[in-house]
């Protein structure tokens, strides 16, 4: 299964190449954040984003962020999996 996971930027560890790290329960890891960086409303550190195969894909606000995790959890063994997943990924 596919999901596309909430996660709050941490910092930018390479603008250059539109590279931030993201948690996401406790996991973090480093995601493409180009698609969500454009223009005056770009994300920056402690905003929320839907993360899908290493890439920011839209900003989201706190409140739905968290409500989504909370839904996720409630899944089990497939959030389980999207977390492994998302622990044995590495962009660089």
């Amino acid at each position: 299964m596919c999901l596309a996971i909430p996660g709050q930027v941490v910092e930018f560890c390479d603008p250059e190449r539109f590279l931030a790290r993201v948690e996401v329960s406790g996991v973090r890891r480093i995601v493409n954040v180009a698609l969500v960086s454009g223009g005056p409303d770009g994300v920056g550190v402690g905003d929320w984003v839907l993360i899908h195969v290493g890439f920011a894909i839209s900003q989201v606000d706190e409140q739905e962020a968290l409500a989504t995790l909370r839904l996720l959890e409630q899944l089990g063994h497939e959030y389980e999996q999207e977390l492994e997943e998302l622990k044995a990924s590495v962009i660089e």
